[in-house]
């Protein structure tokens, strides 16, 4: 099935962002259960921070470049179909990750060094995907003209 560039856009973008709230409302669960455990550590207030503070930085390092680097590729693309909206290695790798997530998560129940870990690792990816997705709008990615 063929698709228009705007159609492959978008589709990266919902994947983009929807990743990046998801991870969000999960971090800040683990969060909230790392505090219910023990509201006194620093860990409490640190791990959440310290993501953030790791996001930012995956975001300008990383995240920016790969999103610039799908948007240019979709560009460029010939026969656009609807799979090709990232290439098929990120799609493996999101195949392998989003599960693996998931299972940290219930892994880490109830075990207060592990929640605030994977807390501070949702949290930086979350981080990073919301503040990156800047380049969608940076680089005009929605508007007729630059497709």
């Amino acid at each position: 099935m063929l698709v228009s560039r705007l159609t492959l856009i978008v589709i990266a973008a919902c994947v983009w962002y929807g990743g990046g709230i998801a991870l969000l409302f999960k971090g800040g669960s683990l969060v909230k259960d790392a505090y219910a455990i023990d509201s006194q550590s620093v860990w409490s207030y640190g791990a959440p921070l310290l993501g953030v503070i790791i996001g930012f930085v995956k975001a300008r390092f990383i995240f920016n470049h790969a999103c610039k680097k799908n948007i240019i590729r979709i560009r460029s693309l010939v026969n656009l179909r609807i799979w090709q909206c990232f290439r098929p290695g990120m799609l493996i790798f999101l195949a392998i990750i989003i599960p693996t997530g998931a299972w940290m998560s219930r892994a880490a129940a109830g075990n207060f060094g592990y929640l605030c870990s994977v807390a501070a690792l949702d949290l930086s990816i979350a981080t990073a995907l919301l503040t990156s997705s800047l380049v969608f709008w940076k680089l005009k990615a929605f508007s007729g003209s630059a497709l």
